[in-house]
């Protein structure tokens, strides 16, 4: 699995202070962040996540969701759910944010190469996913096939939906793309998102899988995923357990006795059998 990388300052404590240099929305609900931190890019590893500082509000563990390839800033897919990431959601070009990180254990590259990947993304669980996918776009030599299935609830909850045909080009694979309900506009794949499982072909024993969305999708995702024939070892997900502090203190995100936020939040799925509580 991939190693964390070394925290930007002295104390795992202590924010760094940083400029958020452009702003987009990209649903009702969802904006993307470009942070840029005074010294040079932040270091980390695509499925890692930061501690950010709305300041006078408070702080939120936030996935990256651009990868380390990307140059000198790193992006953060920011959904407006409470007080921190609304007061985030209400800043502009040039605001200052505090940053903390990078935290956790993010995928595991090194197992990931040379293998076929396969890529499936549930509602938000893109964001952190993105990284994965721009660090393979960058280093396409690097990986065989890549098939990425991406779903949500609605078209307009869709995430960096404007980047998937950029995607389809760069990966050279095959992306499906389906919506829990359409609406007027779509003409494309209506279901949850194992319904695009058994269309697929794929040379199980050389797949690599990696599932990312809500706790809900987990037991099915996973369950498509084995039925294809991919070994319970070549399957990873990432999980999100109520994460504070980052640094296995605080106890929010433990998950029978296992800091998320240190031994995750990516882990095998051998690493998490019989856990019931990781699917939610």
């Amino acid at each position: 699995m991939s190693t964390p990388m070394a925290l930007r300052t002295e104390s795992p404590y202590l924010s760094t202070p940083a400029t958020v240099t452009a702003v987009r929305s990209i649903t009702a609900k969802e904006k993307l962040f470009d942070i840029r931190l005074p010294g040079g890019p932040l270091g980390h590893l695509p499925g890692q996540f930061v501690s950010v500082s709305a300041f006078g509000y408070g702080e939120a563990p936030i996935s990256i969701a651009s990868s380390p390839t990307a140059g000198d800033h790193f992006q953060l897919c920011v959904r407006n759910v409470g007080n921190v990431t609304a007061a985030l959601h209400q800043l502009e070009p040039g605001s200052s944010v505090g940053i903390r990180g990078p935290f956790g254990r993010g995928f595991p590259i090194e197992q990931l190469r040379g293998h076929d990947l396969l890529i499936v993304a549930g509602g938000l669980g893109l964001a952190p996913l993105r990284s994965l996918i721009q660090y393979a776009i960058d280093r396409r030599q690097e990986f065989r096939q890549i098939t990425l299935l991406i779903g949500a609830r609605t078209p307009s909850e869709l995430l960096f939906r404007d980047e998937y045909a950029a995607w389809q080009r760069q990966l050279v694979g095959e992306i499906l793309v389906t919506v829990d309900r359409g609406d007027d506009q779509w003409s494309g794949h209506v279901g949850v998102i194992t319904t695009l499982f058994p269309n697929l072909t794929l040379d199980a024993k050389a797949t690599m899988a990696v599932i990312v969305g809500p706790p809900v999708m987990y037991r099915f995702a996973l369950a498509e995923a084995f039925s294809k024939g991919i070994p319970e070892s070549q399957v990873y997900v990432s999980l999100e357990r109520r994460m504070k502090c980052g640094v296995g203190k605080c106890g929010h995100c433990q998950l029978n006795g296992v800091y998320v936020c240190q031994k995750g939040p990516v882990f095998s799925y051998t690493e998490l059998a019989g856990m019931e509580e990781a699917w939610g």
